[in-house]
């Protein structure tokens, strides 16, 4: 920072101090985790109450619970892919919380808040791949024969944050009021 603290741990740098934990850290990891717990939460949910292929209207043909098996990745692309997307969602996650590590700085809450959302999502589906060999997407959404793509928590939560995460990218530091932090 330029205060000539270490944005990861909230002490001066090379101090001998105890660690102490940033709030941001605090924050993006609890927030994970609530995306992350939901996330399994609901799914179990609609594993336990909704047989595969079933539709089950929310919001009569709007909003619907249609249980699927996604083996590939964001909106079913690349199919029967889950081992691979396993691996790289692995990748994903050490790369999301590196840069945590180095956006808090310039970009404060609005980046934990970000990012937390991207981990939790990531960890979501990460979780299914490797326990069930897909991901588990519910959430049907439209009018008639236009519908958008079936999704869960994770997904709407990995959604929200790359919408804040391009926001971040075209809105000039000096004009966010979110960074003070």
């Amino acid at each position: 920072m330029a205060d000539g603290t270490d944005p990861v741990i909230a002490r001066p740098v090379g101090a001998a101090t105890p660690l102490r934990v940033s709030h941001h850290w605090i924050a993006f990891v609890v927030l994970a985790a609530c995306i992350v717990v939901v996330d399994q939460l609901t799914k179990a949910w609609v594993a336990a109450s909704v047989s595969f292929g079933t539709l089950r209207p929310v919001v009569g043909d709007y909003v619907r619970i249609w249980p699927v098996r996604n083996t590939g990745a964001i909106f079913g692309l690349f199919g029967n892919q889950a081992v691979l997307f396993a691996a790289l969602s692995i990748g994903v996650v050490a790369i999301i919380v590196w840069f945590h590590g180095r956006s808090v700085e310039t970009n404060g809450w609005f980046a934990t808040l970000a990012l937390g959302l991207l981990l939790g999502g990531a960890l979501g589906n990460l979780i299914d791949r490797l326990r069930l060999g897909y991901v588990l997407d519910f959430v049907d959404m439209g009018v008639g024969d236009l519908r958008f793509y079936t999704y869960n928590v994770a997904d709407a939560a990995i959604s929200t944050a790359l919408v804040l995460l391009i926001l971040m990218a075209f809105w000039p530091s000096r004009r966010r009021p979110w960074i003070a932090g």
